[in-house]
């Protein structure tokens, strides 16, 4: 018998990481989510965002240092090491199109900012 993956999406996963408040705006926070960390944004707005921490250009658990900011448009964060740029919305590598980190979904509940697991 093979197993099927779970396709119902009524079942999903949401690991609460911490109150929005205690995300400065423009800033990220780091969480460990199941075996893996990520990395969580608040922009000014108070949307939130969320990409794993690593950078696969310096091997490094850091994206949660960057800086916040725009590229035409592109909210994005800058590595703290090499200083690449992911976009927030997908984890796409602005200078280098071969590269992508992974995004999640993220949502705000009750003030309680939660990523799927």
């Amino acid at each position: 018998m093979t197993a099927r993956p779970n396709t119902d999406m009524s079942l999903k996963q949401w690991t609460a990481v911490c109150p929005l408040d205690d995300i400065v705006p423009n800033s990220g926070v780091c969480a460990l989510i199941g075996d893996g960390q990520v990395a969580v944004f608040r922009v000014s707005d108070d949307r939130v965002y969320a990409l794993s921490n690593y950078d696969p250009f310096s091997n490094a658990n850091v994206l949660s240092r960057g800086i916040v900011g725009d590229i035409k448009g592109e909210l994005v964060v800058a590595s703290p090491v090499y200083k690449q740029h992911f976009i927030l919305a997908t984890g796409q590598c602005i200078e280098d199109e071969a590269m992508k980190v992974a995004s999640f979904s993220v949502r705000i509940n009750n003030n309680i900012v939660e990523v799927e697991a």
